[in-house]
């Protein structure tokens, strides 16, 4: 909004200034502060309209008992977090852009579903909400006709993209020489999975103060800069040299795709505004509200700047989370035995003893391992 309103009045003398407002980097960053501040001054206020409704956790009863003193503390907090996402977001993106509008379409359908989720559970007083199969249909259908479209309709997105839109990068691989090309039948389903994958398992990895929001920040940093790399102009005016900076990488080159770096920049600052008041002891939860529609944006990252498989690394702290819960549930059911003491595996620990305040750090620092060995692979190929 901010860049459609000022950008076109630079042609005005005195307003020469705002020709700053074309460029990423400057908007990456006004969002990242506009989001900043947004979370981590609205919080308080947020978080005591929380406490008048009554908005309280539901705890587990399965839990591990030093959860029991967690039930009443305020949650839906990630209804704030997509409060400062969305703005920003709205302020600082071209909105004609079809990542922008693709990957927050999908940011708002999931935060919906899980707001109803939320709703259901503190209506009922357990921790039940929403029937898995209803929630992954809603999320099934929102992702599969938005990337359908994206997919299919050649006009609303650039050229580039549409040459590339089914290849498979593999990491660590030069894309160029060896993209794996899947017939679009088989893509957008892959596609649509991916972006469901990445949102239930940031919804798994949601049960400690912090623990969720800390990797969702490294990720989105990372995205921001790949995605950032991979539209990268360098304002070179010939438009064949436009993306040099992509093809001296040898990764996916896709004009227009740096504008989704901006989303990322308002998902890690409204991720540490919200980290201060989240972080351990806990003053409010995300709820599944703010941990479905964060991963749902996470995934849809990794479609668009076609970091699928990259995203098992990247994401690895979500991806163990998931696998440590299916593997619970199978074990159980097929051979009557469980491999965790709870699931999923942030619990086990916690029922080993562990302190959760060093569950959590030490999963930060994973995921920061993570995040540099994903990009590590930008020359390493």
């Amino acid at each position: 909004m901010i860049y459609e309103l000022l950008y076109p009045l630079r042609r005005f003398e005195f307003l020469g200034f705002l020709n700053v407002v074309r460029y990423v980097p400057f908007r990456i960053i006004a969002a990242t502060i506009t989001a900043m501040l947004i979370s981590f001054f609205l919080s308080p206020w947020f978080i005591r309209e929380l406490q008048k409704k009554q908005i309280g956790q539901i705890v587990r009863e399965d839990g591990p008992e030093t959860h029991k003193i967690k039930a009443g503390t305020p949650t839906m907090g990630g209804a704030m977090i997509l409060l400062s996402v969305l703005v920003p977001t709205a302020l600082w993106c071209d909105l004609s852009n079809v990542f922008v509008w693709g990957t927050t379409a999908v940011t708002v359908g999931y935060g919906v579903i899980g707001f109803l989720d939320d709703y259901l559970k503190i209506k009922a007083r357990n921790s039940k909400g929403v029937p898995g199969r209803y929630k992954l249909l809603g999320q099934f259908v929102i992702a599969g006709a938005i990337l359908t479209y994206a997919f299919c309709v050649e006009s609303q997105v650039p050229a580039d993209w549409w040459e590339i839109r089914t290849h498979l990068a593999l990491p660590f691989v030069a894309f160029a020489k060896h993209p794996v090309v899947l017939p679009l039948w088989v893509y957008i389903p892959f596609a649509v999975v991916t972006v469901v994958a990445m949102s239930n398992a940031v919804n798994l990895t949601d049960g400690l103060d912090g623990l969720a929001i800390g990797p969702v920040i490294f990720n989105a940093g990372t995205y921001l800069i790949w995605s950032y790399l991979a539209g990268a102009t360098l304002g070179i005016a010939n438009v064949a040299q436009k993306l040099v900076v992509a093809k001296y990488l040898d990764i996916p080159a896709i004009a227009g795709l740096g504008e989704l770096s901006i989303y990322c920049g308002a998902v890690v600052g409204a991720g540490l505004g919200f980290l201060w008041y989240n972080t351990y002891p806990a003053q409010v939860f995300m709820g599944d509200v703010g941990s479905l529609a964060l991963g749902g944006g996470l995934g849809m990252c990794a479609v668009f700047t076609k970091n699928e498989l990259l995203s098992i690394i990247l994401g690895g702290i979500f991806f163990v989370e998931a696998v440590s819960v299916i593997a619970q549930v199978a074990s159980f059911r097929l051979l009557g035995k469980r491999v965790f003491l709870m699931a999923p595996i942030h619990h086990h620990y916690e029922k080993k003893g562990w302190p959760e305040p060093k569950i959590i750090v030490r999963f930060w620092i994973l995921s920061i391992l993570l995040a540099l060995v994903t990009l590590s692979s930008l020359k390493l190929r």
